[in-house]
This record gives structure tokens, C-alpha cells and sequence, in this order.
């Protein structure tokens, strides 16, 4: 016989399971330990959790130690996104580099590197990779985190990278559903709004999702975006006519459903994160991700018992609690037997995937494409000044991570001096160059009018200037010499030195 306290115990694990929140600090705090314990299935990892790969390692060790089947989730996605390698810039390009290049096979063996990192150090679900086909340029959270364009491009690589990356026993979050590449307001800010016809939506943005679930994606992160063709009323988090009716039901999809980051303006400024997690349950999502800014126990406790409410008030079925509960410890246990497989000797040499740490520099190499704009050019023999046109970064990619090609030319040209520019200064950058030959670095000239008129008057100066665009190549090539990167990853810096350097 069910008792009411048994009843109140199942719903609380329930409420706990269908968590991933986040803490502050590089070793599990007591409350967090403590919670896990009591049922909490996930934890969500961030740069400010991470300083080495032996200290990731021990400090999923440990979570495990309080619980073995527990979700350790990371939002890596290579190239601009990293949390494995925050300070100092990602190993690997990031999607739109790796359109660029258009080898398939090069884009799983990437990712099964990256996996292979991943599980290593002991995360076993990676909230990657993006399958938003990138169809506004000007979009100002996406960009480069896209493989491209095009809805077929997008939707061979995201299948490719979803084979590679579980390959190595790490489950893949296909994001953001049911598509983020057409917005032109950044969900971390508020709510975006897509306004294409059903005919649109399935034909451009929801053809990689498709291949992704066909490749076996073992979960989908939704998006905090409204489209009306589908719900005018409730963004795609919390909309049941996305999640569950085209995502469940039309395209057959049942793995793990995860919402993106619930303390997001786009939600949490609208319903607030309780009301929004307990509507997103609700909608047929199976696990809450919180944690990227709110870190803390009270956020995890307030979600709990907003959710435990929400049942006994009739406003969520209990079962729709259970089953999404059902469906995170799933996972976890396909994380178990997956790391299992792929730790046995033998087993990356059999399925292909371990092409060796200098695949990400490989590939980085492979993106650069080079415009020579002076058929006199020349390659630098010496110290050049670089100067730098630095945006401010979205806050998926954050501002933390170093980017640029500085650094490398320094080892390759001693003597490599550099300067900051966050506004049109062009003659404060030919009076710091003195003379030398200036490598312009932007990112996204085309989104940023102060830039590109730097570039233009930089070049009608200074002819012979070299200009590196480590953003998407969306406008006319400039300068003597134009490298494009596809990205700002620390091996897309490499990569553009070496070409700028002649190497």
C-alpha cells in the first residue's frame, strides 16, 4: 500500500531528477553532494567550475562517488564555445570552420576527439551540437556556433557530429529546437520571434533535427523562441504544440528532451524560472537546465517545490513528472554502458574514432580560406602590429576566452606588439604601428558599422594591411591579404597565423 509519505518521497526525486543545475567554485559543494543523495540526477558544469582536465576528472569522480548514475553535463561545443579549455582558447574549430570545409568525416572524427576529452574527464552529456541552420547573418547569438546556411549542409554535419560524439560515450544534445538560426535578438536578453510559415520551418530549420534524430541523438535542447506557425501564444520551451506535438509525435522523437538555460530573459523575465519549469515540464520537456547564471541550492530547492506543487495542485499530471524523470535516469544509464563500451581496450581503434590530438589543428587549417586583395603581396618577414576589433561577445560564448592571432605571430615574428580597439580609431592604430605592417583582426565586421568603416578607412591608408575575419565572412573581402578563419578558437588562431606568417 502506497502511503502519502512514500507519495510525497517519489515526488520529490521526481522533482529533484528532472534537474541539471550549476555551482559555483571547482569542487563539489556539501549542499550539492547532499542533494544528489536525495535524488538530484544531473549537474551542469561551466568554465568557472573548470581549471585542468585532472581536476575535472576528480571532481566528477567525486560526484559520482555520492552517486554513480549521476548526469554530468557540459555545454561544449568546440570553436567559440568552450568550457573545457576556457582560459585559453578551444583545440578544436567550431561548426561553421568545419562547414566550411564540408568533410563529414572530418566533423565526426572531430567530435569523437572531443568526446573522447569528454569522457575522460568524466562528463558524459554534452549540450551540443548546434543544428540552427544560420539562414540570418546578422543573427547575434548563433553565427559561427552554426555549420552554415544551408538546411542540407547543416543536417549532414549535425548527424555526423552526433555519430562522433557518441561514439565515445558521450550522449549529444541536439540544440536549440525546433531552430535559433533566424532570430535577431538574443534569448539570453529576450524572447525572439520567428516569422515563417509552416512550409519554412520544415524544410529549413527542421531538417537537421530530423537527421539528428536519425543519427540517435540521445537528447534535444529546446529553444526559447516564439513562432506563431507553430504557437502564438508560449515559446517553444514551454509550448506543448512544439515539444510534444511536432517533436514527439510528428517527427517520432523519444530521447531526453532539455531546456536551455530557464534563468534566460526570454523566459525567466516573462513567467520567472519556477512557473517557466513547471509550464516546460509540463510541455513535454523531461529535464530543467538552470545553472549558467543562478548557482546555488535555494535556486535548486525553489524549482523542486514548484514542481511538487504543481502536482498536488492538479496543474501537472503526475505521471508527465514521472515520465520525465524516467526519462533523464535512462540516459544516465546509457551513459553507464556506453562509457563501459568505450573504455574497453581496443574499442576507439574499432569504431574509428581516435584520429589523434592534432585533429582539431588539422581541420582549423583545412577552414582557412585566403583572398589576396594586392598581387604584390608578400608574406611578414617581420614583427607586425596587430590590431584587435573586439566586439562584445555574446554571453554563450562569453568574454573570458582568449581569441586572436597575437599570440602566435608573437612565436612566429618576435617582436609582434598589439593593441585593443572597441571603437573606430584608426589613427590611434597608425600612430601605435609606427610604420609596421598592420594584421587587422575582427569578428563579425559585418554586424558592427564602427567596425567595418575601420577596416575600409584602415585599408585606404594603409593599402598594404592584412585583415583577418575570425567571425562569419559575410561581407567583401579587404586588404592586401584577407584570411578567413570560420571562428575564433585558439586553433583557428594558429591556423591564421601560419597563412598571415606564410608558414
Amino acid at each position: 500500500m502506497t502511503t502519502l509519505v512514500d507519495r510525497t518521497d517519489t515526488l520529490t526525486r521526481d522533482a529533484l531528477a528532472v534537474l541539471q543545475p550549476g555551482f559555483v567554485g571547482t569542487t563539489a559543494p556539501d549542499w550539492l553532494l547532499r542533494r544528489i543523495g536525495e535524488g538530484l540526477s544531473s549537474v551542469g558544469l561551466f568554465g568557472r567550475n573548470i581549471t585542468s582536465p585532472g581536476q575535472l576528472a576528480a571532481l566528477t569522480a567525486r560526484l559520482r562517488a555520492e552517486r554513480e548514475d549521476v548526469l554530468v553535463a557540459i555545454d561544449e561545443e568546440g570553436g567559440d564555445v568552450t568550457r573545457l579549455e576556457v582560459r585559453t582558447g578551444s583545440s578544436f574549430p567550431g561548426n561553421y570552420a568545419l562547414g566550411s570545409v564540408d568533410d563529414v568525416e572530418l566533423t565526426r572524427a572531430v567530435a569523437a576527439e572531443l568526446g573522447r576529452r569528454l569522457a575522460e574527464c568524466g562528463v558524459d552529456l554534452n549540450w551540443a551540437p548546434s543544428a540552427d541552420v544560420n539562414s540570418n547573418p546578422d543573427n547575434p547569438v548563433i553565427g559561427v556556433r552554426s555549420f552554415g546556411a544551408d538546411p542540407d549542409l547543416v543536417a549532414r554535419h549535425t548527424a555526423a557530429y552526433v555519430r562522433g560524439l557518441q561514439s565515445a560515450g558521450v550522449a549529444a544534445c541536439t540544440k536549440h529546437f525546433p531552430g535559433h538560426g533566424d532570430t535577431a535578438v538574443d534569448s539570453h536578453h529576450a524572447l525572439p520571434r520567428i516569422d515563417v510559415e509552416l512550409a519554412t520551418l520544415h524544410s529549413r530549420e527542421l531538417q537537421p533535427f530530423r537527421a539528428a534524430i536519425s543519427a540517435g541523438s540521445k537528447s534535444v535542447m529546446s529553444a526559447h523562441i516564439l513562432l506563431p506557425a507553430l504557437d502564438p501564444d508560449r515559446p517553444a520551451t514551454l509550448s506543448p504544440q512544439v515539444l510534444t506535438g511536432l517533436l514527439r509525435q510528428e517527427l517520432g522523437y523519444d530521447g531526453l528532451i532539455v531546456t536551455d538555460g530557464m534563468e534566460m530573459q526570454a523566459i525567466s523575465a516573462v513567467y520567472g524560472i519556477e512557473r517557466g519549469s513547471v509550464l516546460a515540464i509540463a510541455a513535454g520537456a523531461d529535464a530543467i537546465c538552470v545553472g549558467g547564471g543562478l548557482a546555488d541550492e535555494d535556486t535548486v530547492l525553489r524549482l523542486r517545490d514548484a514542481l511538487v506543487t504543481a502536482v498536488r495542485k492538479g496543474e501537472l499530471p503526475e505521471e508527465r513528472l514521472a515520465d520525465a524523470a524516467a526519462r533523464v535516469r535512462a540516459l544516465a544509464d546509457w551513459t553507464r554502458g556506453a562509457r563501459g563500451a568505450a573504455s574497453e581496450p581496443g574499442a576507439a581503434s574499432q569504431e574509428g574514432t581516435a584520429p589523434g590530438t592534432e585533429i582539431g589543428l588539422t581541420a582549423a587549417r583545412r577552414a582557412v580560406r585566403v583572398t589576396v586583395g594586392d598581387p604584390l603581396h608578400e608574406p611578414l618577414t617581420t614583427a607586425p602590429y596587430v590590431a584587435a576589433f573586439t566586439p562584445v561577445a555574446n554571453i554563450a560564448v562569453g568574454d573570458e576566452t582568449p581569441w586572436g592571432v597575437a599570440a602566435e605571430l608573437s612565436r612566429l615574428l618576435p617582436g609582434t606588439e598589439t593593441g585593443t580597439y572597441a571603437d573606430a580609431a584608426v589613427d590611434d592604430v597608425l600612430l601605435a604601428a609606427d610604420g609596421r605592417r598592420i594584421v587587422a583582426v575582427v569578428r563579425d565586421a559585418h554586424r558592427h558599422l564602427w567596425m567595418s568603416q575601420s577596416l575600409d578607412a584602415l585599408v585606404a591608408a594603409r593599402p598594404d594591411t592584412i585583415v583577418v575575419e575570425m567571425g562569419l565572412d559575410a561581407a567583401p573581402p579587404r586588404g592586401a591579404l584577407h584570411v578567413a578563419t570560420y571562428g575564433a578558437a585558439r586553433v583557428c588562431g594558429i591556423a591564421a597565423a601560419e597563412a598571415v606568417a606564410g608558414t
